[in-house]
């Protein structure tokens, strides 16, 4: 994500290293860079231009303090200008209304029906709400049958017609049947085409117009760069649309969009797409962005993920085990699943300042833990349970049931012996009740 922008910009800043103050001369030499970089990354040119104006302008009007350096004071001021470009602050969705409704639009292709999943599934989650998906796209062939799977996956339901062709009076019953069921949000999923046309605008005005959402968020697929920002500007013309949703953020795309399209609309960028999965979406944080595009990891976003797979209990009960070194497989492949939840682990180390550029040509396969999986899945849970019982005739036979050698059978015992006896020592540490060693004095007569 945003890897070409961030060692552009990176670039750019290191024209300032070596220079003791800031001057109209370097400045305009490394915001000529930095705007070759912005372009290059398919942000619009107005907007590109307006942002280094901006900055060029409070960079000259800054003192630099002799314990600061240009440069840093100028990864300082871009920083701050680009989490203003993209909103400054997180805009949540709004969900008044009783039951809230939410209307989806889009182009087909943006990944409007897949978001509405993902929305759902962090509704019931982390807001405790009651979701009902209307299924109001009664054109594309299977698109009703591709929500009811999304709806099943994460569990919610999903309301359909399928001899009714008329997608306003589907979604005017979707909420009739969400008041009478008790469900507290209605997500309206409505059909896109493959190009903005006539008839597809005014169909979504009349469902706009009929069910009055509480909010109308515009899809777009992130990759498309400018042709996103054209695209959002067309919608809101005719929807006036209360916020923007970026999927794919996470393919190969230049960010273009998602630096250019709040300015382009004045609309916030409510949520961002980061993967395949259904939890992978995130609300879009403007602040934390800027920190990912300079580089800068995003550690906030990063603990907040590691919340969410916390369980006190079990923490509690794993700790138990370590302290009297009964930590076995079980427990370690528990571990392993919750880190797996947390999202895709590439994208979790660059979430660590610093460690984003070193593995910029390092591929992180997300099946990373295959192996290991397998290697303790083909153990039996007399061995999962009790690892002392490991020895050779074992090992082989675990070897050849996971598919992997002997060696690598040996190397995964080890480090995971190695994991337990430093668990062990750190819980030792941490409750005060580690043995240090003898430090009396030796006397010579």
């Amino acid at each position: 994500m945003f890897e070409n922008l961030s060692e552009r910009l990176d670039r750019s800043f290191k024209l300032l290293k070596g220079e003791g103050k800031i001057t109209e001369i370097n400045v305009a030499e490394t915001l000529k860079d930095v705007r070759k970089a912005l372009l290059d990354a398919d942000v619009n040119y107005k907007v590109a231009k307006s942002f280094t104006d901006t900055v060029k302008e409070k960079a000259l009007g800054q003192n630099v303090l002799t314990s600061v350096k240009p440069s840093q004071l100028m990864v300082k001021i871009v920083h701050d200008e680009l989490a203003s470009l993209m909103g400054g602050t997180a805009v949540d969705v709004n969900l008044q209304g009783n039951p809230a409704i939410i209307l989806m639009s889009g182009l087909q292709g943006s990944g409007k029906t897949t978001f509405t999943g993902k929305l759902a599934s962090l509704l019931k989650t982390k807001k405790n709400k009651k979701p009902l998906l209307a299924a109001c796209d009664v054109y594309r062939p299977a698109a009703i049958e591709q929500l009811r799977v999304v709806g099943e996956q994460v569990g919610v339901p999903v309301y359909m017609e399928l001899e009714n062709k008329n997608p306003v009076e589907i979604a005017m019953n979707a909420i009739r049947e969400a008041r009478a069921k008790g469900n507290d949000v209605v997500i309206v999923d409505t059909a896109g085409r493959l190009a903005i046309d006539e008839q597809m605008m005014n169909e979504i005005a009349a469902i706009k117009s009929a069910i009055q959402p509480d909010e109308t968020l515009f899809v777009v697929d992130a990759m498309t760069g400018q042709d996103a920002v054209n695209t959002a500007r067309e919608f809101n013309e005719r929807l006036n649309f209360d916020g923007v949703v970026l999927t794919k953020l996470d393919g190969d795309t230049r960010g273009g969009a998602a630096l250019s399209i709040r300015t382009v609309v004045d609309k916030p960028i409510k949520f961002v797409g980061t993967g395949e999965k259904m939890d992978a979406l995130d609300i879009f944080h403007p602040e934390r962005m800027a920190d990912r595009i300079l580089g800068m990891g995003d550690i906030v976003s990063l603990v907040e993920r590691a919340q969410e797979q916390y369980d006190e209990e079990e923490a509690k009960r794993l700790q138990k085990k370590i302290a009297k070194n009964q930590f076995d497989f079980n427990d370690f492949i528990s571990q392993i699943q919750q880190i797996k939840k947390m999202g895709n682990l590439k994208e979790l180390a660059s979430m660590i300042p610093g460690v984003g550029k070193a593995l910029k040509d390092v591929d992180i396969d997300d099946n990373a833990f295959k192996s290991i999986e397998a290697i303790i899945y083909s153990m039996t849970p007399d061995e999962r349970s009790n690892p002392a019982i490991l020895n050779g005739s074992r090992r082989q036979r675990i070897a050849k049931g996971s598919g992997t050698s002997i060696q690598e059978v040996n190397k995964l015992i080890k480090q995971f012996d190695e994991t337990r006896k430093m668990m062990r020592m750190l819980t030792s540490a941490k409750s005060g009740k580690m043995k240090l060693p003898s430090m009396k004095p030796s006397f010579r007569r």
